[in-house]
């Protein structure tokens, strides 16, 4: 969401913004149920932890597309919303946007054990075990959501919560502090991702050149190298400040535009991506898909008696 737009977009202009990005947000969501609705209807997907993994990492984006979403469209049709409103729906558009690159981590790692370790694979990763990773993955994604919140409550007083506010992150979480501490935990939770994406790749790389069979793990070792694709479309998302800074200073006649055109190429489109490039590649769940939504034509042959 940006608020430059919205002061400055004619009412048409402002439509059709919100048209497309309400018309984006649909597909790309439909697209990502069907995924979903695969998984759900195949026990075979639910007992195995990459593909629990897999579409956790769906849902994750498509609640942060519907949340990413709603703010767009708010900061033209309620500019000033509840406070208590408004910082539930930040809380959660930014613990999705943290999550997503500790799920790919997450995968990396599966995939690491399955082919360094096949003999522990079984054991470890279980989807028990599974399902409480990734309830870990929303206490650590959320924790910087709620140091926010705190820091928040602990540098403004009580009567600064009480009006509507806009709903923008810098707006409700204004000060220096909020900056730095946003500043420094995508750093650390972004390094960390890349480390374990590096040392599961080379880890793979090594076991795949000592293989008999080297199907396996060069297929593993791909997925890693997608992994690290979709971290990069992740990533994105951090280009975007710098590119409206950009605009705002060398392209001012175009400004609401191009800041337009930047977060649907940073925010949006890439959470389209992101599933595709895993889940079209993956043959056993391609197959699913196809059986399940592909139109069937049956030809009936009537012969005379």
């Amino acid at each position: 969401m940006n608020l430059t737009s919205e002061l400055l977009d004619g009412y048409e202009e402002a439509l059709v913004k919100n048209i497309v990005i309400v018309f984006l947000g649909l597909i790309i969501n439909s697209i990502n149920a069907m995924f979903v609705v695969t998984f759900f209807s195949n026990a075979i997907f639910s007992r195995d932890s990459r593909y629990i993994l897999y579409i956790h990492l769906v849902m994750n984006d498509m609640i942060m597309i519907f949340v990413s979403v709603a703010l767009y469209v708010m900061s033209y049709t309620s500019r000033f919303v509840n406070f208590a409103f408004c910082c539930t729906l930040l809380t959660l558009v930014t613990t999705t946007f943290m999550i997503s690159p500790l799920n790919l981590a997450g995968m990396a790692i599966e995939r690491f054990i399955a082919i360094c370790k096949p003999l522990h694979h079984h054991r470890i990763c279980t989807p028990q075990r599974t399902y409480i990773f990734i309830s870990f993955l929303w206490c650590v994604g959320a924790i910087p959501s709620l140091t926010d919140i705190i820091i928040l409550f602990s540098t403004q007083t009580a009567s600064s919560f009480r009006p509507p506010v806009i709903c923008y992150s810098p707006i409700v979480f204004p000060t220096k502090l909020h900056k730095d501490h946003s500043t420094y935990s995508q750093v650390i939770y972004m390094s960390l991702v890349w480390f374990i994406l590096i040392y599961t790749y080379c880890r793979v790389l090594f076991t795949a050149k000592k293989a008999t069979s080297q199907g396996a793990a060069n297929k593993a070792r791909n997925t890693i190298l997608l992994h690290g694709v979709q971290l990069l479309l992740c990533m994105l998302s951090y280009l975007t400040p710098v590119l409206n800074y950009v605009i705002v200073f060398h392209l001012p006649a175009y400004t609401t535009n191009l800041t337009f055109l930047i977060y649907l190429l940073t925010n949006i489109i890439p959470r389209l991506l992101s599933p595709l490039i895993y889940g079209a590649r993956d043959q056993k769940f391609a197959k699913k898909i196809r059986e399940r939504f592909t139109c069937k034509v049956f030809i009936l042959k009537i012969v005379p008696s």
